[in-house]
């Protein structure tokens, strides 16, 4: 058997258990979760995970994407809870351990202590029959799936669906809660996300600092207006501020004259400039200027209801590295 074979064995072993996984997640699961939103809303508590090894690593990783998808949470390793860290769990906190077996020694002081102090635990094993199971208040039953490890030893299958089941819990949750794409960018503040899910009133060119003239005025009034904010374009608008339309570097050069600035600027202003929300996203905003028909445009009009809010361009884009 080559590589590939050895590869694709692996891998069809390990989704035989995220099958079987999939068919026995049950009430327990529903009681937790409902458990753990509870909790949430009254903001008094967090989900502590802790696991030990291999179990451990995934338990770090479940923790980071519970955080980032809204559930307060965070990893506590049992050995360093036996040394003092016990503290960082209350009993407004619900606990998740992790252990394939159930019978891990380091886990030990940490089921100790959550009995003495009547706080919630949750096992994710798959030995019901365990230690841990015996005293948890749910059981999140893993398969008993052969590893993919040929010596049956390497946690393999079994961290591939402690992991699984770990985001069934976080975006379980993250449904209850309703996490909108805003949101979630408030817990991923810095890089590539964090970046790309800015939204167009975060880079926008607010109302007060917009280059505008009223219907009335005269291209000499807009050249002046073009100046002294230096975004490429004008705004025009009508007396009661609503957007009558744009005037931008094309249209300038469509219109150049002897008696260009003598012009009304509704004869040389653009009607029914593109326009987007404030609440739509960066990158949006970015693909209405770089798809239009094989033209870019340097900007887009920001309306809400109608209304007249800002001006976004593509330079502002491209300087919040939404490319």
């Amino acid at each position: 058997m080559n590589s590939i074979d050895h590869a694709k064995k692996v891998l069809d072993t390990e989704i035989e258990g995220l099958t079987q996984l999939r068919d026995s997640i049950g009430h327990d699961f529903s009681r937790l979760i409902d458990d753990i939103h509870a909790m949430k809303d009254k903001k008094i508590g967090r989900l502590i995970v802790a696991g030990i090894g291999k179990s451990g690593h995934v338990g770090r990783k479940i923790a980071a994407t519970l955080a980032s998808t809204g559930t307060p949470a965070f990893y506590v390793h049992p050995g360093e809870a036996s040394h003092g860290d016990m503290g960082m769990v209350t009993e407004n906190d619900i606990v998740l351990m992790l252990s394939n077996s159930g019978e891990n020694q380091e886990l030990s002081d940490l089921i100790h202590y959550t009995r003495r102090y009547n706080i919630k635990m949750a096992a994710m094993t798959s030995n019901s029959d365990s230690t841990l199971a015996q005293h948890s208040d749910y059981i999140l039953q893993l398969p008993k799936v052969p590893e993919a490890c040929p010596n049956g030893m390497a946690p393999t299958t079994s961290t591939t669906m402690m992991m699984a089941y770990g985001d069934a819990i976080a975006v379980s949750l993250l449904h209850m809660m309703g996490l909108t794409k805003e949101q979630y960018k408030v817990f991923h503040p810095g890089g590539k996300l964090g970046q790309r899910l800015m939204t167009v009133a975060e880079l926008m060119v607010g109302y007060d600092d917009l280059p505008l003239v009223g219907t009335e005025a005269t291209m000499d009034a807009a050249i002046l207006q073009l100046s002294a904010k230096n975004l490429g374009v004008v705004l025009v608008v009508s007396g009661q501020g609503a957007l009558a339309g744009i005037i931008t570097d094309g249209d300038l050069k469509r219109h150049m004259g002897a008696d260009l600035l003598q012009k009304s600027v509704t004869e040389v202003m653009t009607n029914n400039p593109k326009s987007i929300s404030t609440k739509a996203l960066g990158v949006e905003a970015m693909g209405l200027m770089t798809l239009q028909s094989g033209s870019y445009l340097s900007s887009l009009v920001v309306l809400d209801n109608g209304e007249l809010k800002g001006l976004i361009r593509l330079q502002d884009c491209l300087r919040a590295g939404l490319a």
